[in-house]
């Protein structure tokens, strides 16, 4: 192994859901370069098969509005429900935080945000 990949792989990895693509990889660039791997995909259905196989993700980062049936906020709640401990960002320009739908411990940042915002407040909720 090289240092590189050791480097790599003491990076937390965060867990973003984002079915616009320009705006998932803008963001994956920003949280990569702030220090973080991401796994990326745009459904909660196929974010939840994640969780599922990734016992290392230990942050998710959605957009309320996604492909397939589940949107973000049922998304946190499944995830906040399989892993209580895991800090759960959920950005929207579209939808309000809803308190009924919103977990316990997960955060809400409205857009228009820059990747920088949703970085800086991802650090702030992060413990790994």
């Amino acid at each position: 192994m090289t240092s590189e990949q050791s480097t790599a792989d003491d990076r937390p990895v965060i867990l973003l859901v984002e079915d616009e693509a320009l705006t998932i990889m803008d963001l994956g660039d920003v949280l990569e370069e702030g220090g973080y791997d991401t796994v990326q995909c745009a459904s909660a259905e196929r974010a939840l098969n994640i969780l599922q196989a990734r016992p290392d993700i230990c942050g998710l980062v959605t957009d309320v509005q996604l492909s397939g049936k589940t949107d973000g906020f049922d998304l946190a709640s499944s995830v906040a429900e399989a892993r209580p401990q895991l800090p759960i960002l959920i950005v929207s320009g579209r939808a309000a935080p809803d308190p009924e739908r919103m977990p316990a411990h997960a955060e809400f940042i409205a857009r228009p945000c820059s990747g920088e915002d949703i970085l800086h407040r991802l650090r702030q909720l992060m413990q790994c």
